[in-house]
């Protein structure tokens, strides 16, 4: 068989594993098609979220009916695997939540409520494409596809000099590390010779271990970490994070706070545990590659990142900042996950993302109920927010708690598990460094409950500025109790997520 005769049999076959990002894709040209042909229509707006559910839930069915078997796909260039489809059913649900968060919103005109979606679902399927990726050139281009949509909708509100100012910004951090990252897989293309990742570990193993070859690699890593974190928001590259949150549409804050973060894990576990790794499965990477002590470096980083975004978020006013300094400081949790280098740090991963993506859409829906009555997220507009929206306000109360890793919630079952994992780590070669790290992450959580508290006070403890009652849309008032709900109930009813993570727990790994 020649060449080209494999390649077309080969995505041939991958085109049947591939069927819920065909269908984003041709969903959002459609999207796109039907927003144009329904812009004289009086029931735009409904019509455009209806087609949008619709396209989500199409991909939703065909992502539950794809066998679970590993498969690897293109011919390398990404993988399906039950890791990845964890992540895309991430994905899908804070896309459905968003869209049903968006539709009362005031953010958008109805002119431009259509289009936001269709760049909605175009998001998604990035987000997908990086839950998979096993490439180098498919990391980048599916990193580039979520970026450059998200440019656009952070500044789609036009004439907000807030909105352009944080686009601008957005482009210019995003700008910067795609370019660093690239001159990073370019050393790492160097050194091995390949782009696949599944290939990376036994042609770094057989590699010399002398210092030119120490310092390639470590620039490699540390430039290609440029992109990954950009996109979870860790230090040192967060600087993008606080006024793009400010400035963008909330709506979509609030997904761009779960979405490309949950991504950007995904593609962390499966670089560092697909490329740095001898051991089987997502049981951890190497301890010290050529003498680097990797582990060591994540769980600094780590420290670092939720040092500074606690910190930095203590003098917040504005809500929307302050949840994305609280967004830089829960990255910082979630990496302690991964520096524990074990299974369970990885489970503990997940399962933080599952409780952020609760905890944290139904927060900013906090922000944009009080948001749509004043035109400010300002903290000062909570002040007796429990007299005049009672629903909202305990519902925000809980989220709070839940942000702060307060039992019960889903948020305490996020945290627990992160503990657990470094604490196993403890009694391991390194336990001094993994006992500083549980202590930093524990005196962390005391300062955030600081600043979640600030809010709590205003909303019950202070006066109001007027006695009206705050009215919101009734979808709104289902949607913070739905999300209320499910944080109290997963953080007492463990077994879903335990056992939904548990199982997914499976990565491609070659062969």
């Amino acid at each position: 068989m020649d060449i080209q005769t494999y390649l077309v049999l080969e995505n041939v076959r991958s085109a049947g594993w591939f069927q819920p990002e065909l269908w984003l894709t041709f969903g959002t040209l459609a999207l796109f098609l039907l927003d144009v042909g329904w812009r004289r229509s009086p029931e735009r707006a409904r019509n455009m979220m209806l087609a949008t559910l619709a396209v989500l839930g199409v991909a939703a069915v065909l992502l539950a009916v794809e066998p679970t078997t590993p498969q690897s796909l293109f011919n390398g260039l990404i993988v399906h695997d039950a890791f990845a489809t964890f992540f895309k059913w991430l994905f899908l649900a804070g896309a459905v939540l968003t869209v049903f968060i968006a539709a009362p919103s005031a953010a958008f005109p109805a002119a431009l409520v259509g289009q936001f979606y269709a760049l909605l679902c175009s998001v998604v399927l990035g987000l997908f494409l990086m839950a998979s990726a096993s490439d180098l050139l498919m990391i980048f281009m599916s990193i580039e596809l979520v970026s450059m949509v998200s440019y656009v909708l952070a500044g789609f509100t036009r004439g907000n000099r807030k909105a352009s100012e944080a686009a601008l910004k957005y482009v210019i951090f995003g700008g910067v590390a795609s370019g660093v990252m690239v001159f990073g897989m370019s050393y790492l293309y160097g050194l091995l010779q390949t782009t696949n990742i599944l290939e990376f570990a036994p042609r770094l193993a057989a590699l010399p271990p002398t210092w030119p070859v120490k310092l390639t690699l470590v620039l490699a890593v540390v430039f290609l970490s440029a992109g990954i974190g950009y996109k979870i928001a860790a230090v040192p590259w967060h600087m993008w994070c606080p006024d793009v949150y400010e400035g963008a549409p909330t709506p979509f804050t609030a997904f761009l706070s779960v979405g490309p973060k949950a991504a950007g894990f995904a593609l962390t576990a499966r670089l560092l545990y697909g490329a740095l790794s001898t051991r089987p499965n997502l049981s951890g990477f190497s301890e010290a590659l050529h003498g680097i002590p990797w582990p060591a470096v994540v769980g600094l980083l780590s420290a670092v990142t939720m040092t500074l975004g606690n910190l930095t978020a203590l003098p917040q006013t504005n809500l929307k900042r302050l949840l994305a300094y609280s967004s830089i400081a829960h990255a910082g949790y979630a990496l302690m996950g991964v520096a524990a280098n074990s299974l369970i740090g990885t489970q503990a991963v997940m399962v933080y993302m599952l409780a952020y993506l609760v905890m944290n859409l139904g927060a900013f829906l906090a922000v944009i109920v009080i948001e749509r009555l004043t035109g400010s997220p300002s903290i000062f507009e909570f002040r007796g927010l429990g007299r005049r929206a009672p629903l909202a306000a305990v519902s925000f109360g809980v989220f709070l708690f839940a942000l702060t890793g307060l039992p019960p919630s889903i948020g305490f079952t996020g945290k627990y598990y992160l503990f657990l994992a470094v604490m196993e780590r403890v009694n391991g070669p390194a336990g001094f460094w993994y006992a500083v790290l549980a202590l930093v992450a524990a005196l962390n959580t005391a300062v955030s409950l600081y600043y979640y508290a600030r809010i709590l006070r205003a909303m019950f403890l202070e006066a109001p500025f007027a006695e009206a009652e705050v009215t919101y849309p009734f979808s709104y008032k289902v949607l913070l109790s739905g999300f209320a709900f499910a944080t109290v109930l997963f953080g007492i009813w463990l077994t879903p997520m335990i056992e939904w993570t548990k199982a997914s727990l499976v990565l491609f790994r070659g062969g």
